[in-house]
């Protein structure tokens, strides 16, 4: 297996493949000109996300600056929304569904890293998918850890950390991320 397929698969992989890297920065170039176009270049715009996005709904609005890693490994839905400073580092599968909005300073990962130094300095490491559901709205420096779902018609408080999965219908808040309502 390529390191790219071991990293898809969720398999430990060798973060500085010089395949992996050619990835990252292509993307990382493509992004930087998203950020710099106009804001009231809206065609442009969503011309530019849906080349950079694996998957998109035809409506959709990220305000710059925006930052991920392979783009193609993100899927949004229809009328999709985030505010600035959205980061997703999309190792794994990044999904969200239709009619969510995600709120300023928004940060998804999905890399995984050993705790152990030695194994970590190797740069090998992995990755978890997120999935979040449709009509969610993701609060304001909010970071959703890797291997999270969080489930359709939730409500994730400002400055949470979600830590573990979420289910549908569910207000939660906190660092960890803990669900203080259900609808």
């Amino acid at each position: 297996m390529t390191e790219e397929q071991k990293m898809q698969a969720g398999l430990v992989y060798d973060a500085a493949d010089a395949t992996l890297i050619a990835h990252i920065i292509a993307c990382h170039d493509k992004v930087h000109h998203y950020n710099q176009l106009l804001p009231s270049d809206v065609e442009r715009r969503t011309a530019m996300l849906k080349d950079i996005l694996g998957k998109t709904g035809d409506a959709l609005t990220i305000n710059q600056p925006f930052r991920c890693d392979y783009g193609t490994n993100i899927a949004v839905g229809e009328r999709f929304f985030a505010n600035f400073n959205f980061v997703v580092l999309d190792e794994a599968q990044v999904t969200i569904g239709d009619d969510c909005f995600i709120g300023p300073n928004v940060s998804i990962y999905t890399a995984c890293h050993s705790t152990d130094p030695i194994e970590r300095n190797s740069r090998r490491e992995w990755a978890k998918g997120v999935t979040i559901g449709n009509n969610c709205w993701i609060g304001g420096s909010t970071t959703i850890l890797p291997g999270v779902t969080i489930g359709d018609n939730c409500t994730i408080g400002a400055g949470s950390v979600v830590v573990k999965d979420i289910p549908a219908g569910s207000v939660a808040v906190g660092n960890p991320c803990r669900v203080v309502k259900t609808l």
